[in-house]
């Protein structure tokens, strides 16, 4: 077992979630709204809002993947190696994918607390939520 999943298995910032499994679908269409959402506040020159958005969109997408094997995070770190090690390290993603998710974590930290953004930015995380998405649905067998 990964040694940094089972860190966060033992410190509690992921848990075991059988219930989880049967919101997958919800956690994909929440993820497809926030999309949206990033998009229109994109086209609206909302970048701070819209590069907050697009990663929740990724994060509500990485979700529904941890929720399908039965794992819900407390963490948004713990998330990203929880996609480490049940997914990447798996195969069913690739690396760039974790690191995608990362870059948009850390745009969304400093959008959020620090207050700096970027239509750049804003434009990079929408297209990662894209891809991030589109695979999250392929590895779930999810017909969009």
């Amino acid at each position: 077992m990964n040694q940094e999943f089972k860190q966060c298995l033992d410190n509690g910032k992921i848990i075991s979630f059988p219930k989880g499994k049967m919101l997958v679908g919800k956690e994909l269409s929440v993820a497809q709204s926030d999309l949206l959402d990033a998009k229109a506040g994109y086209e609206n020159q909302r970048y701070k809002w819209s590069t907050i958005q697009a990663y929740y969109a990724m994060f509500h997408a990485a979700r529904a993947l941890v929720y399908s094997r039965g794992y819900r995070e407390k963490s948004h770190y713990c998330l990203s190696i929880a996609l480490k090690a049940l997914f990447i390290e798996e195969g069913k993603l690739d690396a760039q994918t974790g690191r995608d998710f990362l870059n948009a974590m850390n745009l969304r930290e400093a959008a959020d607390y620090e207050a700096e953004f970027s239509m750049e930015g804003a434009k990079a995380v929408i297209a990662s939520a894209e891809r991030f998405i589109e695979k999250a649905t392929a590895v779930l067998g999810i017909k969009e």
